[in-house]
């Protein structure tokens, strides 16, 4: 009984006007419990220990009573009648809003009730995170696809966020100790325990565990997806959100404030809810905030906040419970298109201040660290751990899960899944795919055919093999390729890695683009696509994490080039002396660096894809090429400086920039040079030069600066009807300046359509909107430099392009 709830949602309006009263008082009879009504006069209450009866009372009006079913979901609304009261004229006069009051001395405190006035300090946090599929319709239940699985629908339930039915699919819990240092700055976390329904992944619980989850109201801007909320304390805060004092009481015997908040405006990226705030000390005692309806997010219909904070040590006020849930469809509003619930709850205890430095934590590499026997506790130890008991169905998703699994079809459905969305078609041990890449053609291939795989995680999650045979038609030539990878450690990340390959390729192709056997190359390719390049290159590679945001690559490379169609390879070594070669020759040896502060990323058992991070992420790139081994014919130095930075702006938005700089010391011929990225299609590339030809510049010197803004509908939210498309604007500019010394430009004969800056820059400026149908961005970009050149009439001064952006 303990373990069930009793889940009440309703709305209470005025009876005759049928207008909704806001700040209702909710109370439940014979217990504490209790809420008040929002602006919409709605409510919602879950309840472990619920009582006879839930009344609806507010001064003014005759209160009113209704019975309670326990331990089940209802919706329970109440119409309030006007009560006539004969009361004396009490008249107070008070200039401006006591919110607004209160709030200053909020403000003014924030720094005191903040975590920054301690120099260390240490806790536990009990963190749950469940997944459950919601708008669970009777239609969807009589589906031929779920009939082997229709026992689970006795575990579905109702939400009181709003009212959606939804069924419990994932859970995990973990227990983790967090250290925190001020100076230097540090946070370490050491997961001790963790227990996942159906899943054993380590990297699933780094990702949903408590570092990537942290909420903080004292902040003037709380990052959700990647978005800038306006925090409703934040210095700013009058100036998007509307106060409301409604109520004083003793919480926690402590006398508070009650505020309650709403937007000023629409679309904004703001909350609407209410918080309680001590009187003496104006910290946040509690707080409930649930994101504007109409904010302009993707794929989120609903998120809600919740957290509580405890008077410790008769000091300070320490957040102790933190409740997120978020409600993600692909369709706005829908309560008919399957979606899922996402909840968060970390229960924080065992606080420790200013405590001296823990070598345990310090010491390790990375900013988490999983022990060895944390996926190993037993149940024993879960029921003492757990601050708070499981529910009724959350106690049911770990049997539900396993009961899944062992059903033969379910395997299947899960493959057909990871094929749509990772490309790749499981079989056995093995991967075939991917599939975008079965079917491509160019000018110098014909049509050409490729068949491909890798080995899957259940043949090893140490190494993995993968390799592809593909055929051209037109110059019926094989190419093929295949790589290794060996994991020595995946925290701190460590691997060793083969790859050999004979195939085609595309210089000056950024790495961002698509692959040049990839369909969508060939299906929007603009110009002939006749520049390739065909290459047999032998590489083997160290990746070494020092820590977390301190990686080091080393790679030995041998490459040989061979020129295809026209092209050819004439070099002169004096001025009286031509050579031509059938290939070229190079070995080197390359040692890259990377530094990513504060970097948030998701792992699998092999790579390791970056979420975001809020400082600059640098790649420091030195090589150098090995004269006379393995056939070698020159000897460089290749140094290159990469920074690139996201970081939001304000509430207009958010900023990016890429900072590239190198220089190639030695003489070598043209396709040794750095060849700088174009773009021949019509999909957009935020790494290249989108109206620059491939092979069209060269350099041995260069600098290039790119730079783009997202207003995420800034300007468009505030036009009426326009609004409600939710379309976002975008900038952008790139300039890149590069010089091409005169030893290197003498030294081989170049292609008629490639050539050096010549001291003049390349640039290009565009504009797009994005987020059209929540996914589509169109680019409109102008060429605004090096548009008249005999030597290359190819040139486009301007273009659309289009592209395919998954963002919230």
């Amino acid at each position: 009984m303990y373990g069930q709830l009793t889940k009440i949602m309703g709305k209470v309006i005025d009876f005759q006007t049928k207008e909704p009263i806001p700040f209702v008082n909710i109370t439940i009879k014979g217990t504490l419990s209790g809420t008040l009504t929002d602006f919409d006069g709605k409510y919602a209450l879950e309840l472990k220990n619920a009582g006879d009866s839930i009344k609806a009372s507010l001064l003014g009006y005759h209160a009113e009573s209704r019975k309670i079913l326990k331990n089940q979901f209802q919706t329970i609304n109440f119409e309030l009648k006007e009560e006539n009261l004969n009361l004396p004229e009490l008249v107070i006069h008070y200039k401006g809003n006591p919110a607004e009051v209160i709030l200053a001395k909020i403000i003014n405190n924030r720094e005191k009730n903040s975590l920054k006035s301690f120099d260390t300090y240490q806790y536990q946090a009990y963190t749950k995170i469940e997944v459950d599929a919601n708008n669970i319709t009777e239609k969807l239940k009589e589906k031929k696809i779920f009939k082997p699985f229709d026992f689970i629908f006795s575990y579905i339930d109702t939400s009181t966020i709003n009212g959606k039915s939804y069924l419990p699919v994932f859970l995990t819990e973990s227990v983790s100790d967090i250290y925190f240092r001020k100076n230097p700055k540090t946070r370490k976390e050491i997961i001790k325990a963790y227990k996942i329904s159906g899943l054993e992944n380590e990297s699933v619980s780094h990702f949903l565990g408590n570092l990537t989850q942290q909420v903080d109201i004292y902040k003037d801007y709380i990052p959700i997806f990647d978005k800038n909320f306006v925090s409703p304390i934040a210095s700013i805060g009058i100036g998007y959100y509307k106060y409301y004092l409604v109520d004083s009481a003793f919480m926690k015997n402590k006398w508070c404030y009650h505020i309650m908040f709403k937007p000023r405006r629409k679309q904004e990226l703001t909350f609407s809810g209410n918080l309680w705030v001590n009187d003496t000390s104006f910290a946040i005692t509690k707080i409930e905030a649930r994101i504007a309806p109409d904010a302009n997010i993707n794929f989120i219909n609903d998120l809600a906040i919740e957290q509580e904070f405890q008077w410790m040590d008769n000091k300070f006020w320490m957040k102790t419970r933190d409740y997120i849930i978020a409600d993600f469809n692909i369709l706005e509003k829908s309560k008919k298109v399957l979606g899922f619930f996402g909840h968060k709850t970390t229960v924080y205890s065992d606080f420790h201040f200013d405590v001296p430095e823990n070598k345990q934590f310090t010491s390790q590499p990375t900013e988490i660290f999983t022990k060895k026997d944390a996926g190993l506790k037993a149940d024993e130890y879960w029921q003492a751990n757990r601050p708070e008991q499981l529910s009724k169905t959350e106690k049911g998703i770990y049997k539900m899960v396993d009961s899944i699994q062992k059903i033969p079809i379910y395997k299947t459905y899960v493959d057909v899944v990871y094929g749509i969305v990772m490309g790749y078609l499981t079989w056995g041990k093995l991967e075939l795919g991917p599939y975008f890449k079965l079917f491509s053609f160019n000018e110098l291939e014909g049509a050409r055919f490729r068949l491909g795989g890798r080995t899957g995680n259940n043949f090893s999650k140490k190494l993995q093999l993968e390799g592809y045979l593909a055929y051209g038609t037109k110059d019926q030539r094989f190419k093929y390729s295949g790589d290794v990878i060996y994991m020595l450690s995946k925290n701190p990340r460590r691997d060793l890695t083969g790859f050999y390959k004979y195939d085609v390729e595309q210089l000056g192709m950024s790495p961002n683009a698509f692959s040049s056997d990839n369909i969508l190359t060939s299906l929007f390719h603009r110009g002939p696509n006749n520049k390739l390049t065909m290459v047999r290159e032998y590489k083997l590679g160290y990746e070494h994490e020092w820590y977390n945001g301190l990686i080091n690559t080393i790679y030995l490379n041998h490459r040989e080039v061979f020129p295809l169609g026209s092209t050819e390879f004439t070099l002169f070594p004096d001025k009286k002396d031509t050579s031509r070669l059938s290939s070229i020759f190079t070995s080197e040896i390359r040692f890259d660096t990377r530094f990513s502060f504060k970097e948030r990323f998701i792992s699998g058992e092999f790579y390791r894809y970056t979420l975001s991070s809020s400082y600059p992420i640098i790649l420091l790139s030195y090589s150098y090429g090995m004269p006379k081994i393995f056939k070698s014919d020159f000897e460089y130095h290749k140094l290159t400086v990469n920074i690139e930075q996201w970081f939001n702006f304000s509430t207009i938005g958010w900023s990016k920039y890429i900072i590239e700089s190198g220089k190639i010391w030695g003489k070598v011929p043209y396709p040794l040079l750095y060849i700088h990225d174009g773009n021949q299609t019509f999909l957009f590339d935020e790494y290249a030069s989108n109206l620059m030809n491939y092979y069209e510049f060269a350099s041995d010197a260069w600098l290039s600066v790119f730079y783009t803004h997202h207003f995420d509908g800034f300007f468009f939210n505030k036009i009426p009807l326009f609004r409600k498309l939710k379309w976002r604007e975008v900038v952008y500019g790139r300039g890149i300046i590069g010089t091409l010394s005169s030893q290197n430009a003498d030294y081989s004969k170049f292609p008629d359509h490639l050539r050096s800056f010549e001291q003049k820059p390349y640039w290009e400026a565009g504009a797009a909107v994005e987020n059209i149908f929540r996914f589509i961005r169109v680019d409109a970009i102008w060429r605004l430099s090096h548009l008249h050149d005999a030597q290359n009439p190819n040139v486009i001064p301007f273009g659309i392009f289009l592209s395919l952006n998954f963002t919230f």
